[in-house]
């Protein structure tokens, strides 16, 4: 792909349908002129699968077809956005996150897709960051560790309308680069998950 960098911090997920992000998003509306801190763009909420944070241009098309073959090995599932947290833990937190509530065909798929999103990512010499997979989208990012604990309380609370999981998402993200200085997501390819 021409005018690319030499190496693309890149990142596989499923994201939620457009009513589950709006839902998210109005329940967080209304809410963030409490705090201070970074909200995460509803147009980049997502459940990350694999995070590839120096992916090499010559090696794109292999982990897009790598890719590809995984979300193909795996069916597409029911999720909702339910419940919440904050890493690395509410009394010194530097992310808050909602969860994610699965079907049980979900319940095996989702962490499975990881793994094969993790897989495509080493063969194709792209390797994904080591971190245990954990299913979560981030809503916010704190610029120093601070006590949430009112907040996990407030997003424990929360419900999303379930939606079909059916397709990963490779998404390069160019730091700095969005609104307010927030990265830019550019969506490189949809793979579909069999039916």
């Amino acid at each position: 792909m021409p005018g690319l960098p030499s190496t693309l911090r890149m990142f596989a997920a499923v994201r939620p349908s457009e009513e589950a992000v709006a839902h998210l998003d109005a329940f967080l509306e209304v809410r963030r002129d409490a705090a201070p801190f970074r909200w995460s763009d509803p147009d980049h909420f997502h459940l990350t699968c694999a995070f590839y944070p120096a992916v090499p241009e010559r090696k794109l098309d292999d982990l897009i077809e790598r890719l590809e073959r995984a979300a193909a090995k795996r069916t597409a599932f029911e999720a909702r956005l339910s419940g919440g947290g904050a890493f690395p833990h509410p009394a010194g937190a530097r992310v808050l996150w909602v969860g994610v509530a699965l079907d049980e065909v979900g319940e095996v798929e989702l962490p499975r897709l990881a793994m094969g999103c993790r897989a495509a990512g080493t063969r194709a010499g792209a390797p994904a960051e080591g971190q245990r997979f954990t299913p979560h989208l981030t809503v916010a990012r704190l610029g120093r560790p601070a006590e949430v604990s009112n907040w996990v309380r407030l997003l424990e609370t929360y419900q999303g309308p379930a939606w079909s999981a059916d397709t990963l998402t490779l998404v390069a993200s160019y730091l700095g680069q969005g609104r307010r200085g927030r990265p830019r997501y550019e969506i490189v390819a949809e793979s579909p998950l069999t039916k």
